[in-house]
């Protein structure tokens, strides 16, 4: 009988042990998560705190319903907007990001803001006036209704607030490769050369048109600055500025997407790592013309046909 009893009680004792681990493991995990979360909750509530009383009204907006043979593709309206000093804007950068969800992709269409186009309920004019005249959903009308592309969902940011956006998302700055002096109408001087530029200097680069490439020349930066954004949101440093960039969002950025939509997609993004943007400019080349009308002056005059064949194929390449 005592030999029995004294086999088994090491067995004991190790069974014992092996439950006292597990329970320091799950209250260590249980701590982890609590920690985790209250970190997330104070840096929303930071960034909230930071950009209240910086609201938009974009006017109402309806988006356009998924496709049921590719229900995880949506197309987000993406328009940055100045106020000419009336109380009303214009959109200054016009894009449309569509993001496969399965796959990891997604392909970024700009439309250049001098391009003549059909606004409907009123008389054509530059695209850029779209916004101006009815609002984001004047705005998603008139491209979707141009280029046959849905759009579900949209984001409006003012420029006023970019750079802000840029250095609570980046406060160690983007990497950019700056070709060319810049300062005319841009508030900032830029050399040539690869560096770090903070939120204002961005603003700027993305901005510049004041050499021969114009519009075309910003509407590339842009991209550029998109590109670089998208490969900088995986580093460790913005992970942990992820919660407070949403709190700044949420004031920064009128969207139809909740707070809770919104966390969730960037980290959705962050978690990947791997995302493949590929980009498009319109109009493509060798289909459109420069011409100028009374009403609405200098303008891009496209070949239609042209640019939603190409905007077709790029939005079904792999």
């Amino acid at each position: 009988m005592d030999e029995h009893f004294d086999e088994q009680q090491p067995q004991r004792r190790k069974k014992k042990r092996k439950l006292r681990v597990g329970r320091v493991f799950m209250t260590l995990l249980l701590l982890f998560t609590i920690t985790i979360s209250a970190y997330s909750y104070f840096q929303y509530k930071q960034g909230k705190a930071m950009t209240a009383g910086s609201k938009m009204n974009p006017g109402e907006f309806q988006g356009d319903l998924l496709s049921p043979e590719d229900p995880t593709t949506e197309n987000y309206l993406l328009l940055g907007v100045d106020n000419d000093g009336s109380g009303k804007y214009r959109t200054d950068t016009m894009m449309v990001l569509s993001w496969d969800q399965t796959a990891g992709t997604a392909h970024l269409i700009s439309f250049m803001r001098d391009i003549y186009a059909q606004i409907p309920g009123y008389q054509s004019y530059k695209l850029n006036t779209a916004y101006y005249l009815g609002g984001v959903q004047t705005a998603k009308e008139t491209i979707s209704g141009m280029f046959n592309i849905p759009i579900h969902h949209y984001a409006v940011v003012d420029f006023d607030n970019f750079e802000s956006i840029m250095d609570i998302a980046f406060p160690n700055g983007l990497e950019m490769n700056v070709q060319n002096e810049m300062s005319e109408k841009i508030g900032v001087t830029l050399k040539p050369g690869v560096q770090r530029l903070n939120g204002k200097e961005l603003l700027g680069y993305a901005r510049f048109r004041a050499d021969d490439e114009g519009d075309f020349g910003r509407v590339n930066r842009q991209q550029e600055v998109i590109q670089a954004m998208k490969d900088e949101l995986f580093s460790v440093s913005t992970v942990l500025q992820a919660p407070k960039l949403a709190g700044a969002l949420d004031n920064f950025i009128e969207t139809d997407l909740t707070s809770k939509d919104e966390l969730t997609k960037v980290l959705t993004v962050i978690a990947k790592r791997k995302l493949d943007l590929q980009t498009l400019r319109i109009p493509v080349e060798g289909s459109y013309s420069f011409t100028s009308y009374s009403h609405a002056g200098s303008v891009i005059e496209i070949d239609l046909d042209k640019n939603r064949e190409a905007i077709r194929s790029f939005l079904t390449t792999p």
